[in-house]
């Protein structure tokens, strides 16, 4: 605010109060000389009280040596009777010659002094106006004088804030389609592609056909299989690679004989299956080996990797496999192999069962189910009646007592939604969504301390958090603080903290951008924006608009010490 510098009558002559002896006849004749700056003017509050500074100059040979003046600053209501809102404290000046304790003002050169103070803010406080009461004393002799009027009160905007904290949902992790995937090896005898029986008894084979069971119970989406088929490196290469290919034909035709015993049904078998045989497996040979513990594995790598010519490899590994009978036997067996594939998506249960099972059953959804069915309805109230299934069937999930309390936040009903949030962090003590929940329900009660202390709390939680801190920030007038927590929000907060911080084109455009830019108190909001950056049109439009959307906004302005400099304007007064 601007500080206003003025010229104040501080005393004047009581008709027949005084002697002409009397030096403070002197004095109030000449106190158009005392110059005076209150600042700041209009008074401002912040946070829960008012500042005020107040500086007097004191010209020379204007204070008599002996004279004693008492300066009592008063916010008084508007009128010729106002009442006393809150007398400040005293400062006493004293001239040079007096022998009472107080700020020395000397004859010759004058002086000055300083006052300030802090007072706690009340409503009576708005539309008072800042008085000094002045007594004046000389020897035996006190004069009452008079009050003067030496300053307007209080701007009081940061009241304006806003109850729209930013509470968080404790979210599902339900998903309508989950990826599944089983696979399974057939092994086969050296030079063969005929699929054994034993190899269909294997428990990976049979986890296979339970896996196709599953599916075919649950309703599985089979996208489809791929089966890639080896040879081992230790025959001709031609006939390895053909021995590959028919490897994978043979498992395709064992698996397709239990899909249909499972009874799926598959549309397009062309697509559905992919074929891929792959020939001699030598890196499956080499990774086989490491893995080992055959005693000579360095070296026979070291010898096979020698050979570049695959047919000399496989020489090489015929003749190995004679030596170490370690490789004939655990090694180039578990190379001739088929590898099965099976992709399937496995679907949720639909919308419409969910919603019908958590009415009449929810004990049979699982908590994932539960917190989902509540996202199908738009009724807060169907969303409460699925919140106490959730803290019913799962009490040890912190996420149904939260979400309860969410929802009773968005009610108004901020004490029981605190006993929600309570619960919540009994299930998960450290948890910092219902810590941030749980600080909402002590701000909306008053409790800024405790509310400051659970957002702290929080986090890491999310946005919201320092959003909601945000808020704390202007109630505590440490509006810098407020727009960084703030951040990119575009709410009637946010450029409520960004003019406070000094931005008054800033908090325009935020409210420009935000779902709050029809509100009333939007455009009251600009208008006090133009105000402070000078502008008669934009104040008076945006005020215009304001009072058209609600009446009682009109009482408002005509007391608001934001739009003091357009008291007297004319187009101004006839908002009013």
């Amino acid at each position: 605010m601007k500080k206003h510098q003025f010229n104040q009558v501080l005393f004047f002559l009581l008709v027949g109060g005084l002697a002409s002896c009397n030096p403070l006849k002197k004095m109030a004749a000449d106190a158009e000389n005392v110059k005076y700056t209150v600042a700041p003017d209009p008074l401002e509050l912040h946070a829960d009280s008012i500042n005020m500074a107040i500086t007097g100059k004191i010209p020379a040979e204007y204070f008599h040596k002996k004279a004693i003046i008492d300066v009592t600053p008063l916010l008084k209501t508007k009128g010729v009777n106002g009442e006393v809102v809150k007398e400040f404290k005293t400062i006493t000046l004293v001239g040079e010659a007096a022998t009472e304790e107080g700020q020395k003002i000397t004859q010759a050169s004058g002086g000055s002094f300083n006052y300030t103070d802090k007072v706690a803010y009340k409503d009576a406080m708005e539309s008072a106006v800042l008085e000094v009461k002045i007594v004046g004393r000389f020897k035996t002799k006190s004069v009452d004088i008079g009050n003067f009027k030496v300053g307007d009160g209080t701007i009081i905007t940061p009241t304006l804030v806003m109850s729209d904290e930013k509470p968080i949902l404790g979210t599902d992790k339900f998903v309508k389609v989950t990826p599944r995937k089983f696979e399974a090896q057939l092994n086969y005898v050296v030079n063969s592609s005929q699929v054994r029986g034993s190899e269909l008894l294997d428990e990976d084979y049979k986890g296979l056909k339970e896996f196709l069971s599953m599916g075919a119970e649950k309703e599985f989406v089979f996208k489809g299989v791929k089966i890639s088929a080896y040879a081992s490196p230790d025959g001709e290469i031609s006939k390895n690679e053909n021995l590959a290919n028919d490897r994978a034909a043979s498992a395709k035709k064992a698996f397709a004989r239990d899909l249909k015993k499972a009874k799926i049904e598959i549309e397009n078998p062309d697509e559905f299956y992919a074929l891929e045989g792959k020939g001699e497996d030598w890196e499956g040979f080499k990774t086989k080996m490491v893995a080992s513990d055959i005693e000579d594995k360095d070296l026979i790598l070291r010898v096979l990797k020698m050979y570049t010519d695959l047919d000399q490899r496989e020489k090489e590994i015929k003749n190995l496999a004679a030596t170490y009978t370690a490789v004939a036997d655990k090694i180039l067996p578990e190379l001739r192999r088929s590898m099965i594939s099976v992709m399937a998506d496995e679907m949720s249960r639909t919308d419409e069962e969910i919603q019908r099972l958590v009415k009449s059953a929810p004990d049979s959804l699982s908590i994932e189910e539960i917190l989902y069915a509540a996202t199908l309805t738009e009724s807060l109230d169907d969303k409460q009646s699925v919140y106490a299934s959730a803290k019913k069937v799962y009490p040890s999930d912190w996420r149904g007592h939260n979400n309860s309390g969410y929802v009773l936040l968005l009610q108004n009903k901020a004490n029981d939604a605190k006993a929600d949030f309570e619960a919540a962090l009994n299930a998960d003590a450290n948890n910092k969504i219902a810590s941030n929940n749980l600080a909402i329900c002590h701000k909306l009660s008053g409790d800024f301390a405790k509310a400051k202390e659970l957002y702290t709390a929080a986090k890491g939680a999310g946005k919201e958090v320092s959003y909601n801190l945000g808020i704390l920030d202007i109630i505590g007038g440490k509006y810098s603080s407020a727009v960084a927590n703030m951040g990119s929000e575009k709410t009637f907060n946010a450029a409520l903290a960004t003019l406070l911080n000094g931005n008054a084109n800033g908090a325009i455009a935020i409210l420009d951008a935000s779902e709050d830019k029809e509100m009333a108190m939007s455009y009251y909001l600009k208008a006090i924006a133009g105000a402070r950056a000078g502008n008669k049109d934009l104040t008076i439009n945006n005020l215009k608009t304001a009072i058209s959307k609600d009446s009682s906004l009109k009482q408002k302005a005509n007391k608001d010490a934001e739009f003091l400099q357009f008291a007297e304007d004319e187009a101004f007064k006839s908002l009013l």
